[in-house]
């Protein structure tokens, strides 16, 4: 596991804005999937196979796509799409220039409020519904307002966001508003016994809500493993289970948990807990869940290798089974995503730094078509390289 930004900066990223620098940006992401993809052999694992019986490993060459960023003249990454009223409304993190410096624990992520954004029809005109919440509407928020997440419930819209409060500790509140495109306001208190970063919140067919969350690094995961919250970071040895998502119902008020966070397994093709150094598979951020012909689908990034990947269940609590990759890495450090289905189509959500030149922390929101073989896998992506500038 890389455990310093500035480690991986000097072995990878240093090179690759060199080759910006000179006009080589395609060969320049060349190399740096290349770099990314240089593994410990000991610890990578057979994938070839599947334990669930309707989903099957993705085998095939990746798919080459190009997306447009969405948004040109603000940087916006960690997009959640959701269908609302007949819309697209996505729900992304607002990322700026702060002028903090780049560090381990993610400081230079600054973001400080969010915005909403609707499209009547893919394609379509985006359009800004400006500021939604802001940290300093929120009592108990101190700084850095990451991925956020939305839902709907007997017609009102729920806001789902992390932020580290006063003691610097990532929490995660709920704004609630009467219009998906917002403006929302916060409850006075983040959400009891919430921790961490990155929630996502599924809505099943029997009407009831689950929180996916939790972040490794930056996001503070690896601080919990006793329940109490540590000074110091640790992390499982190479050989031993990896960190896992966390999953909560909600409560019917939406605005609490229903219960103690659970660990949601993610297991290899024999069974077994995927291991912390299964850099190829195993969790680190950005955990989504959608539902396909009976079939919970949980995909996240792997923080190290910067994949989006994905594990099948019969269940939402798990356990899930690894299955392969959904996105390759993108142009800049983080890879975060959501899928949704919008009038029979399904969509995936993701960002990268293309619009910045490649600048880790400024980010674009993109979205392409996710396609489906027979069997129920996914059908793996490349996202080209773009040079666009903000305009």
């Amino acid at each position: 596991m890389i455990k310093s930004f500035s480690n991986f900066k000097k072995q990878n990223f240093q090179y690759f804005m060199i080759m910006i620098n000179k006009s080589s940006g395609v060969i320049a992401f060349g190399i740096l999937l290349l770099s990314l993809s240089c593994k410990n052999n000991e610890n990578k694992e057979a994938t070839s196979e599947s334990t669930v019986d309707s989903v099957s490993v993705n085998s095939e060459e990746a798919e080459m796509v190009e997306a447009e960023p969405l948004v040109k003249d603000l940087y916006t990454a960690d997009p959640s799409a959701h269908v609302f009223e007949d819309k697209i409304y996505i729900y992304p993190s607002h990322d700026f220039d702060s002028g903090i410096p780049e560090d381990d624990l993610g400081n230079h992520f600054n973001m400080k409020d969010y915005h909403v954004y609707s499209m009547d029809s893919v394609g379509g005109e985006v359009t800004d519904h400006g500021v939604v919440l802001d940290v300093e509407d929120v009592p108990w928020a101190k700084r850095q307002m990451w991925a956020p997440d939305a839902a709907e419930k007997d017609g009102n819209y729920y806001l789902y966001f992390p932020a580290k409060d006063k003691d610097d500790i990532f929490r995660i509140g709920v704004a609630v508003s009467d219009d998906p495109a917002g403006p929302f306001k916060p409850e006075a208190e983040a959400i009891k016994g919430s921790f961490s970063i990155d929630p996502s919140v599924f809505q099943d067919e029997d009407g009831s809500y689950y929180m996916y969350f939790g972040g490794i690094w930056g996001g503070q995961l690896q601080r919990w493993q006793t329940g109490e919250f540590a000074g110091e970071d640790t992390y499982p040895a190479d050989t031993s289970a990896a960190l896992q998502p966390k999953i909560a119902k909600l409560s019917e008020d939406m605005t609490s948990f229903a219960e103690a966070p659970k660990d949601v397994q993610i297991l290899d093709e024999n069974g077994e807990l995927l291991t912390n150094g299964d850099n190829d598979r195993r969790f680190f951020e950005a955990a989504w869940v959608h539902k396909m012909n009976g079939k919970y689908y949980l995909s996240y990034s792997t923080g190290d290798t910067h994949k989006i990947v994905y594990a099948t269940a019969d269940d939402p609590y798990g356990p899930f089974t690894y299955q392969g990759v959904i996105l390759n890495p993108v142009l800049g450090w983080t890879n975060h995503h959501s899928i949704v289905k919008y009038n029979g189509k399904w969509y995936l959500f993701f960002h990268d730094s293309s619009l910045s030149g490649g600048k880790t922390y400024l980010r674009s929101v993109k979205m392409t078509e996710l396609k489906f073989n027979d069997d129920g896998s996914i059908k793996t992506l490349d996202a080209m390289v773009q040079n666009d500038s903000l305009q």
